[in-house]
């Protein structure tokens, strides 16, 4: 009789690792991570605090708290903190990687182009959620008005949405972006939009202040006429940021970045 030996036991399966974060998760990540320097969280939220101190100042220089508020929102909020602190965000989550020389590493990954762009986009929108649009709210705040802060907080988050998105579109559509961002903000919409409700329709400025002329109730006294205000400000908002991924989108197809 033959001796069988010992029955072979099968090793137990390895134990199961965490799950690897789908595409999209990972590009929001490396937006967070890698794209936003402590230098620029530096740039990124002394704009905020610039915020506060324009409440401050409607609070203690000018009229009524109410008018006050209308001046410095439409003089400073909108005009210098909403696009200054969105031109940084915006510049930092493409236009930077592409400067540098990094973005290759990105564009060669198994990964469609729309999802780099829309993920690099969604990046940035949270790091405006989280600083800007809770620096511009509290603004209200600090010049006495309170119950302008809810309508404040969604033209800021409305018009942060589309400006990042035109910022992360003109990083890849031309070499100097920065400058070209600049270009834009205060020529087209200071300028030109300023004179021009043609060009105040498709200004994230011009729309952002008229979402928040049509959502406070004493927004009559920045409301511009021949505008849509409110709500209706925040769809146009919403497609212009469309617009602008799908363009950057496209771009991106067409980059030879090698």
């Amino acid at each position: 009789m033959t001796d069988a030996g010992p029955p072979v036991v099968a090793a137990p399966p390895p134990p199961a690792g965490a799950a690897l974060p789908g595409p999209f998760v990972a590009v929001v990540g490396y937006t967070l991570r890698a794209c936003l320097p402590l230098k620029r969280w530096f740039g990124i939220l002394l704009p905020c605090v610039g915020a506060l101190l324009f409440g401050w100042l409607a609070q203690v220089n000018l009229g009524s708290d109410v008018t006050g508020l209308a001046d410095v929102a439409e003089g400073g909020l909108f005009r210098l903190i909403l696009p200054l602190t969105c031109l940084i965000i915006g510049d930092a989550v493409l236009g930077a990687d592409v400067r540098a020389g990094t973005f290759p590493l990105t564009w060669l990954s198994p990964v469609p182009f729309r999802v780099i762009v829309a993920g690099r986009w969604l990046g940035g929108w949270l790091v405006a959620l989280v600083t800007l649009v809770p620096a511009m709210a509290l603004s209200t705040v600090v010049a006495g008005v309170p119950a302008a802060a809810g309508p404040m907080a969604v033209a800021a988050a409305a018009g942060a949405s589309a400006y990042i998105g035109l910022f992360l579109m003109i990083g890849v559509l031309v070499r100097r972006s920065a400058l070209w961002s600049l270009a834009i903000v205060l020529l087209g919409e200071w300028l030109l939009g300023t004179e021009l409700t043609g060009i105040a329709l498709i200004s994230p400025l011009w729309e952002a202040l008229q979402v928040f002329a049509g959502l406070w109730e004493d927004g009559g006294l920045i409301e511009r006429s021949g505008m849509p205000s409110g709500w209706g400000a925040v769809l146009r908002l919403a497609a212009i940021t469309l617009v602008t991924l799908g363009l950057a989108t496209w771009r991106v197809a067409h980059m030879r970045p090698l």
